[in-house]
């Protein structure tokens, strides 16, 4: 009996672990920033990538809509159920909580019957068209991760364009476009994302693969991001390595998956038909249940963390950086320039820290961050290591019978540390010892 509960213990896990593998988390590594190693010079910082973790950025999104007065309530009107699209007794009005659509329910917690959506005022006045901007804005640098998904209440409009900025809203391009008849709507012709390839995945397509009309079951509008990765990370994202190695060195396939705002342009609501029926234009509205968009905070590599503050989002910066998307270097650490950190060599990356400058170094002999006193010393006021009587140096770093005559003659201790060997000695990087030196000389005419 136990030996098969263990076997049936065994061949669950067995399943779970299969599909866990099989679906790995898109951009699960460089989650540490350093972490501390032992060399034969003692204890340093190991310095690597790192990168926060992917969340649902919904959550710190800034809605716009426009033109402003487009949802509909503000006066109450009557609309048709999606159902039944000559049933035209539904009501929607503003002041009315539980008849009212505004825009917050586009991101609100599902899980009620009905859903709650966000709703437009109806095609009243036809033939001049029905457009709506819906603009999502975060004031903040985000790379995508997962794709981003669209769900209407009502059917998925005729025409429609998702458009991105990097630049705050300054400038836009399109997304993808998306179309009953792409070569009507668009002058494109129909494509998928599995038209593309490795050469062409960056190509902005118009697919009629969302856009079936008002009375199909189906409400989702998805743009994919996976299947984009897939085409360097294989079909089920294993090879994540190959998809790193993309972003590190194609500048604008890393800016492709990169955004600070989305727009939602809508041109042309569900008709189902050639020809819009002008008798029951109440038929004609976009409604939008929930929009789903994952990423992670750009942080250039240099931090693991993002907080929100003062309501705008802001890297927990590491590697001596400063800035919300941590693109520069702090104060006094701006020894070479400022570089993003890269994702290669696999699987650390490199952090590309931003080391002292020799100004700062200048000033600073010794510090509690990367110019220590060695083999106990102590630093004082930052301009001089007081160094116990075995030492010497401008951090300590010598055994000071290294100058004596004779040296140190083999010795087996050194004085006061009875029956031990000669204390550790840290290993500068060249740098700083020579800004510690520098720093030490008098300078001229003195």
């Amino acid at each position: 009996m136990y030996l098969s509960r263990f076997l049936s213990l065994h061949t669950l896990w067995v399943t779970v672990s299969s599909v866990m593998q099989h679906y790995p988390s898109v951009w699960g590594h460089y989650d540490v920033c350093k972490t501390q190693i032992y060399t034969e010079e003692g204890k340093v910082w190991d310095y690597m990538a790192c990168q926060p973790e992917a969340r649902d950025m919904i959550k710190y999104v800034k809605v716009t809509l426009d033109p402003p007065d487009i949802t509909c309530g503000d006066p109450p009107e009557t609309f048709c159920a999606m159902g039944n699209p000559y049933m035209c007794n539904n009501e929607c009005d503003a002041s009315t909580q539980e008849l009212a659509h505004p825009p917050e329910l586009m991101f609100d917690l599902e899980g009620r019957h009905p859903s709650t959506f966000w709703q437009s005022t109806t095609w009243k006045d036809y033939p001049k068209p029905l457009h709506v901007n819906i603009t999502l804005s975060w004031n903040k640098t985000i790379e995508l991760t997962d794709n981003i998904v669209i769900t209407f209440e009502s059917g998925r409009p005729d025409q429609m364009i998702l458009e991105k900025s990097l630049d705050y809203g300054r400038t836009w391009q399109p997304y993808q476009y998306y179309a009953t008849d792409c070569l009507d709507a668009f002058h494109m012709d129909p494509k998928s994302v599995r038209d593309l390839s490795q050469h062409t995945v960056l190509e902005i397509i118009c697919t009629e693969e969302y856009s079936t009309g008002y009375m199909t079951n189906s409400k989702i509008i998805h743009f994919e991001i996976k299947d984009r990765f897939a085409f360097f990370a294989g079909p089920r994202l294993h090879n994540m390595a190959s998809l790193y190695g993309q972003l590190d060195t194609t500048k604008k396939l890393r800016d492709f998956f990169t955004i600070t705002d989305l727009r939602i342009r809508l041109l042309r609501p569900a008709t189902g038909e050639i020809y819009v029926d002008e008798q029951h234009l109440a038929r004609y509205f976009y409604a939008i249940s929930d929009i789903r968009v994952y990423g992670r905070c750009k942080c250039n590599l240099h931090a693991t963390g993002c907080k929100e503050e003062n309501k705008r989002l802001l890297c927990e910066c590491e590697h001596n950086t400063t800035g919300p998307d941590c693109g520069k270097c702090k104060k006094n650490y701006q020894g070479r320039p400022w570089s993003p950190g890269s994702y290669l060599p696999i699987p650390k990356g490199t952090a590309n820290i931003c080391i002292p400058s020799i100004s700062s170094i200048g000033t600073n002999v010794c510090d509690n961050e990367l110019l220590h006193c060695q083999n106990g010393g102590t630093c004082i006021n930052n301009v001089r290591c007081q160094c116990p009587p075995a030492y010497t140096g401008i951090l300590c770093e010598k055994l000071r019978c290294e100058r004596e005559p004779g040296g140190c003659g083999g010795r087996s201790s050194a004085p006061g540390r009875a029956g031990a060997g000669p204390g550790p000695r840290l290993l500068l990087p060249p740098l700083l010892l020579l800004a510690a030196l520098l720093a030490a000389r008098p300078p001229r005419g003195c």
